[in-house]
């Protein structure tokens, strides 16, 4: 009889093995980032991709910002600052990414979100969605969403037939707040989509566990990355080195066994399949007795007057206070007299709003809405279906870490990656 210590210790052993396999070909990647935006963790994913540039097919670097200042040139600036370490880099890998094409492939995508409809009017980032995922190969493009889904959105809706040749790993949460026009076409026309929806699970990488954003405390930038490059220089503007990189989980995905498996444990996360994206409408403002899922799509229709406004004019808002300060949220006229706003909370809490406007009808609306910390959550008559491929966070209570759905599928890794990059840091001391 098989001492039952030894088979625990096996499994075990087994299952940290399978979790860092290699993937079964050099996936197709393009990048849809908002780098230069509000949110500099996209500097440090970059910094990761072009440093493990050597494991993928890169194909296109867009710049897709729903929200703040991003553009190509803060891709295109990080690519000079990979270009000046790309000699030490070389000596230790000579498969790295040419900085030559990488320029060649970094496009602009949308700035500023999409109006209700969600989409609008095609960019040199979503027409090169397009073009990448119609080349003749028998892989599909991944396309790894780090910031708004504008320009995916656009794409489908430019090229629905592409649907079947991309596979998409978005990173949501914020990101979905910013997105939620984008993100409900999507999910009302491209139900079949292979779409892993990640609105929670990479807070595992980063997040302190009780308060969800506030980026972890670690010694990684003083005793791996300083002295490291240009790169390792530029690092240390972000977050003053501490690691956040909340897209990257993205690019481990695809580092680490085969990414048709979702469910599979691995670097980036493990999912599981949901059949339904909670959406709920309400025809006058919500109360403390409206509960919903975080990530859920609120979809709000006021009666006012009816008007000239155009679908892509925005014509009142909804103000949430965020911190010290308040963000505001785009609303439309969708004619005879309706009035629509969408808006995706990213995280539990009670919510207070107001609605602002010129039109008397509407400006000073005030609401409250309770989040829940369970995502998909409960079912509601007005969902959005799903396909068979569609994943998400694994609502599994002993995956929680701390409050972050998931978590623990993620934040198990983290030693195991930071070790990994340590190697390739060392290359540039």
């Amino acid at each position: 009889m098989r001492n039952p210590i030894f088979i625990a210790l096996f499994c075990l052993t087994q299952s940290l093995i399978s979790a860092q396999n290699s993937t079964p070909a050099k996936p197709r990647v393009l990048i849809s980032t908002d780098i230069g935006g509000t949110d500099p963790d996209d500097n440090q994913s970059m910094a990761h991709l072009l440093m493990y540039s050597d494991l993928f097919q890169l194909e296109g670097l867009v710049s897709s910002p729903s929200y703040g200042e991003g553009n190509k040139e803060e891709i295109l600036r990080m690519i000079d600052l990979y270009e000046k370490d790309l000699p030490k880099l070389r000596k230790h890998n000579k498969n790295l990414a040419k900085p030559k094409y990488l320029r060649s492939i970094t496009k602009q995508g949308r700035k500023g979100n999409a109006p209700y409809q969600g989409f609008s009017t095609s960019t040199e980032g979503s027409d090169w969605i397009i073009k990448c995922a119609k080349k003749e190969c028998t892989q599909p493009l991944w396309v790894l969403g780090w910031g708004g889904l504008e320009d995916i959105a656009q794409a489908l809706h430019d090229a629905p037939e592409i649907q079947d040749k991309i596979k998409i790993y978005w990173i949501g949460g914020p990101n979905k707040k910013w997105s939620a026009n984008s993100y409900a076409y999507i999910a009302e026309n491209f139900p079949n989509l292979f779409f892993i929806e990640v609105n929670s699970s990479y807070y595992g990488f980063f997040s302190n566990t009780t308060e969800i954003d506030q980026v972890n405390n670690s010694n990684y930038y003083d005793t791996v990355i300083k002295g490291a490059g240009n790169l390792g220089l530029d690092f240390k503007k972000y977050y003053n080195g501490e690691i956040k990189m909340g897209d990257s989980p993205s690019l481990f995905y695809l580092m680490d066994g085969n990414p048709d498996n979702p469910e599979r444990d691995s670097w980036g996360g493990s999912f599981e399949k949901i059949n339904h994206s909670p959406r709920l409408i309400y025809n006058q403002t919500t109360s403390v007795k409206d509960s919903v899922a975080f990530c859920s799509i609120i979809e709000m229709h006021l009666k006012g007057p009816k008007s000239n406004f155009t679908s892509d004019d925005v014509c009142f808002q909804m103000e949430i206070p965020y911190g010290n300060a308040t963000q505001k949220w785009p609303g439309y006229y969708l004619g005879n007299g309706d009035y629509a706003i969408r808006y995706i909370p990213k995280k539990a809490e009670n919510l207070n709003y107001i609605f602002t406007s010129e039109i008397p009808e509407i400006n000073g609306l005030k609401g409250s809405l309770v989040v829940t910390n369970l995502w998909p959550g409960t079912k509601h008559s007005t969902d959005y279906p799903l396909g068979n491929n569609w994943y998400s966070d694994k609502s599994n209570p002993e995956l929680y870490d701390g409050k972050i759905q998931g978590g623990k599928t993620v934040s198990k890794w983290r030693k195991a990656i930071l070790d990994d990059w340590a190697k390739r840091w060392n290359w540039l001391k």
